[in-house]
């Protein structure tokens, strides 16, 4: 399959289809009464299950020991990585959708497009000044969904969660950012086996694993309850969907980007998770349709998406 920027943002939409699916059953779960700490380490330790089945049928045992190799060999790297990338951006994600519509959490979280421009930036790669443009295109379409929020919302809380996910938006990035950077041997990260970067559900895998250190910490710092029935299928669904199929079609689409650009158009491409969940939030939850100025933001996300992917090509 060619890496054109067409081809992997296409890849990329497949997975925001499927990502979306984490805002509305979140927001269901929350709707219901659900802790937000349950729908987030809950996801990540159906992950650990689903991914380290699949990886021993279709690789065997003695590949499924090496990823288990690895991750002790280099347990920091990985804690660090999977804590920042999978832990922290999930963890604040869940928290802001126990009080905020899925597809206002998801219009947000777009955020994450600016925010890995600055995270590649920081890794000293050069980003094209239209690249910008077309994100903060994009920033300004989810600043008009919130502002849209305002008169059916709690300022303070809509505010707080606002910050929430713009911590998120830079934790994704970076810690998938760091695997990618390790993957491509620079200086001061492990070396990791090629056989390993180049496998999408490895890579989950391990970062799932990494993750979990956080999750420990985070249980004895929240008082939770014990999660319900319907909280617990609700989950295992978002760990198949979103964790099972999203995120390695995500990384696959992040590995055959082989230049700044590409990546940054695979990152934009999640900003039809907004498009999604409204969708599906309408349909199976009923929600009320956006007024006018949230219908202005969404339309902007598009056309920063839609300008991303013709200029590239051009």
């Amino acid at each position: 399959m060619k890496n054109t920027t067409f081809v992997l943002m296409a890849i990329g939409l497949v997975s925001a289809f499927f990502f979306s699916s984490t805002f509305i059953l979140n927001r269901t779960i929350a709707v219901e009464g659900g802790h937000w700490f349950w729908s987030a380490s809950l996801r990540y330790s159906y992950m650990l299950l689903f991914l380290g089945l699949m990886i021993i049928v279709s690789n065997g045992f003695l590949y499924f020991k090496s990823l288990v190799s690895e991750f002790l060999k280099h347990y920091i790297f990985w804690v660090l990585s999977g804590s920042i990338g999978f832990g922290c951006f999930y963890a604040l994600l869940c928290f802001a959708a126990a009080t905020s519509p899925g597809w206002v959490v998801a219009a947000t979280w777009q955020l994450t497009i600016v925010a890995s421009l600055f995270v590649l930036t920081a890794f000293g790669k050069k980003i094209p000044k239209r690249t910008w443009l077309f994100a903060l295109i994009i920033l300004a379409g989810v600043s008009l969904v919130n502002l849209s929020q305002f008169e059916h919302s709690n300022t303070g809380q809509l505010l707080f969660n606002v910050l929430c996910i713009i911590l998120a938006a830079f934790c994704y990035p970076l810690g998938n950012q760091l695997v990618w950077e390790a993957k491509n041997n620079r200086s001061g990260l492990p070396k990791i086996s090629t056989t390993i970067t180049n496998n999408a559900f490895a890579k989950v895998f391990l970062l799932s694993l990494g993750s979990f250190p956080l999750w420990i910490i985070l249980f004895f710092c929240f008082d939770v309850s014990v999660p319900s029935e319907g909280q617990l299928i609700n989950v295992a669904i978002v760990a198949i969907l979103s964790g099972v199929f999203a995120t390695p079609i995500f990384l696959y689409a992040r590995n055959k980007a082989n230049t700044p650009r590409k990546l940054a158009a695979v990152d934009a491409s999640q900003s039809g998770e907004v498009i999604f969940a409204l969708g599906g939030e309408v349909l199976f939850l009923g929600a009320t349709y956006p007024n006018m100025l949230g219908f202005s933001g969404l339309f902007l996300i598009i056309i920063g998406l839609s300008a991303m992917i013709y200029f590239d090509n051009k």
